[in-house]
């Protein structure tokens, strides 16, 4: 059964080879940072396939981490040019690990009918699977040397990585990171030979860290300031007594705790892929003070800027590694502790948690969403899932209680094209929220509306949360009735446009120890 896997597997690489991206493209990629996302599943109103791979587009995500191999959206990313990093679940490293011919049937079932029209560029074997089930270890490279191996039959090993992320708890003694190193127990068996696999076949050493969980468990050590990467004074940076490093962020400091802990291993060429990094929005108020939408925007923020701008480490200032947010949206099933469903960016609907300030940090997320937001119609073209009435009435309201400014709106004026009730309803809606303020109250409309950091104007139709409107004559303080309580103000036709929220990404599960050693100055 085995050798005709192999054999049907490799005919098929024959005509993958044909019709991939040129390797050249694809080293240059790899050599660029970026920040990706984890798209977690445990959420009540997930949108579906289709209309969640648009999301993505819109929010200009170019690399998403799957927990399992989901194939309707493996499906829908499809000549999206957008890079998957698709999981294996735990529970199936075990018999992946002992049958080489259930590896072969795992790729030939979730990888191949996608592969090379969805780019998928690497695969994780279980997640934190030392720590989480340690009781699996054993089969843990096993799986990952048989996924490889079939990849190398295919002749796709130097496209698709394969590596397994782990927990930072891992690396003991992680503070000051010149004295961190792995555990001794996990060594001998799994970690060494792991990572001479990784060096061979030049693939990343995945982990998730999380400045959060070790700013919670060592409260009173560790600054919040330190955790949340903001930008600090000399005098408030830490500083390894043994190198004379200077670290403004503990994130840095995780990362150089890892290259240590490696080069202790002679490991010097693996680098650090972070698959797991965030801030939660919300916790229960007396066990999680600091789980708040204001530390989330700040420490997402920060990580973003931080990635994009090419920071480095101390250490390594030459090679700044790539992360993925947890999480793109909130896991609402997910019930303990309360921050546990409040990592996302956005809900499950594409509403943003919270407004992230990323100005100058590239194509990913590039608008300041903190001083620069609109609110525009819910919903996407072609989408019929808002009632065109109910947003019509919105329209109504906004321009006639709501005193928005409707006047560009109106016939033969710059935005009445086009002329459908969700591109008429945008303006209005975003003239009334900016004319409150900004509040988020005040884009509502009974769920109608949506905030979004993506300039909704088109043409010379400029909308009023546009900076440009600054040089706009038309701009007033005060509204123009359209509709003077007599009803709808136009004719508007069905399958209009609209626009779905922007705004930003992430984190789960890990510890770590530290050590009161770490000096702060």
């Amino acid at each position: 059964m085995a050798h005709s896997l192999s054999s049907l597997l490799f005919l098929l690489s024959s005509l993958l080879l044909t019709s991939g991206q040129s390797q050249v493209q694809k080293k240059q990629q790899q050599k660029e940072p970026f920040v990706g996302v984890n798209i977690g599943t445990e959420v009540s109103n997930l949108l579906p396939p289709k209309e969640l791979v648009t999301f993505l587009k819109f929010q200009k995500i170019t690399h998403i981490r799957l927990y399992d191999a989901n194939p309707p959206l493996l499906q829908a990313l499809a000549g999206t040019g957008i890079s998957v990093v698709v999981g294996i679940p735990n529970n199936q490293i075990l018999s992946i690990g002992s049958s080489n011919a259930t590896a072969a049937n795992w790729v030939s079932r979730n990888i191949l009918p996608f592969f090379p029209q969805t780019l998928i560029t690497a695969i994780a074997v279980g997640d934190e699977l030392l720590t989480t089930v340690p009781s699996s270890s054993p089969t843990l490279l096993p799986a990952i040397q048989f996924i490889h191996q079939v990849l190398v039959s295919l002749i796709l090993d130097d496209r698709i990585k394969i590596s397994t992320p782990h927990s930072q708890s891992i690396i003991l003694d992680p503070f000051p990171p010149s004295q961190a190193f792995f555990n001794q127990t996990l060594v001998s068996p799994i970690l060494l030979p792991l990572l001479q696999f990784l060096s061979k076949t030049r693939s990343p050493l995945m982990l998730n860290l999380y400045p959060y969980y070790v700013f919670m468990q060592n409260k009173g050590l560790v600054p919040i300031n330190n955790s949340l990467m903001d930008p600090l004074p000399p005098s408030k940076e830490m500083v390894d007594p043994n190198t004379l490093l200077h670290y403004t962020n503990v994130f840095d400091a995780m990362i150089d705790a890892a290259y240590f802990s490696m080069k202790n291993l002679n490991i010097t060429d693996v680098p650090v892929l972070v698959t797991e990094s965030g801030w939660p929005s919300n916790g229960d108020s007396s066990r999680e003070p600091f789980a708040t939408a204001e530390n989330a925007e700040k420490f997402n923020s920060n990580l973003i800027k931080h990635v994009m701008g090419r920071a480095g480490s101390p250490v390594h200032p030459e090679i700044t590694s790539s992360v993925y947010i947890y999480e793109l949206f909130n896991e609402d099933l997910r019930r303990s502790p309360v921050s546990e469903a409040y990592w996302g960016l956005f809900n499950g609907d594409g509403t943003p948690s919270y407004l992230l300030s990323v100005a100058n940090s590239g194509s990913f997320l590039a608008s300041d969403t903190r001083n620069k937001t609109y609110c525009v119609a819910r919903g996407m073209e072609g989408e019929l899932g808002v009632d065109l009435k109910s947003l019509q009435a919105g329209l109504d309201w906004a321009c006639g209680v709501g005193r928005a400014n409707c006047s560009e709106i109106q016939p033969g004026e710059l935005c009445y094209q086009p002329n459908d009730v969700r591109s008429h309803a945008s303006y209005a809606f975003d003239s009334y929220y900016q004319s409150q303020g900004r509040s988020s109250g005040a884009c509502d409309f009974n769920g109608l509306a949506v905030i979004t950091t993506t300039d909704p104007s088109h043409g010379s139709c400029i909308f009023p949360g546009s900076k440009k409107m600054v040089n706009k004559t038309t701009l007033g303080s005060t509204g123009t009735n359209t509709t003077n309580g007599s009803g709808p103000i136009l004719a508007h036709s069905v399958g209009a446009h609209s626009v779905w929220a922007f705004v930003v990404i992430l984190t789960s599960f890990a510890a770590m120890n530290f050590v009161s050693s770490w000096t702060f100055w």
